[in-house]
């Protein structure tokens, strides 16, 4: 009988041995399924990123040209508007000199009144 119960046991370890290893392997592939489906998804995450990257870039890109053409206009209309102010101050700088010069050289001194 003990030869039968010793078989058993024997039986009942190996089984034991079995059943640990098949679980072993199991924790094995479930880490390795989980490694896996974490660098898949960073990999999707990461192709997304730059798929909306280059979409903002495209986007910013067509609006900026309209600010740079709206700058284009607004420095025309400025220098146009330079352009008149130094030729009105070229064709009355004569007159204006003039007038100071008047001003200074042609003094004509007030005695004060008693207030």
């Amino acid at each position: 009988m003990s030869a039968q119960n010793s078989a058993g046991i024997q039986t009942l370890l190996d089984a034991e041995r079995d059943a640990s290893k098949i679980v072993q392997k199991a924790r094995e592939l479930r880490t390795k399924r989980v490694r896996e489906a974490r660098d898949e998804a960073k990999k999707e995450i990461d192709a997304y990123r730059k798929a909306k990257e280059e979409e903002f870039k495209k986007f910013e890109a067509e609006h900026t040209k309209g600010n740079k053409q709206a700058e284009d206009e607004a420095k025309k209309e400025a220098d146009v508007k330079i352009k008149e102010i130094q030729a009105s101050g070229k064709k009355n700088q004569a007159e204006v000199v003039e007038g100071l010069l008047r001003g200074v050289l042609d003094v004509k001194p007030v005695a004060p009144t008693a207030a």
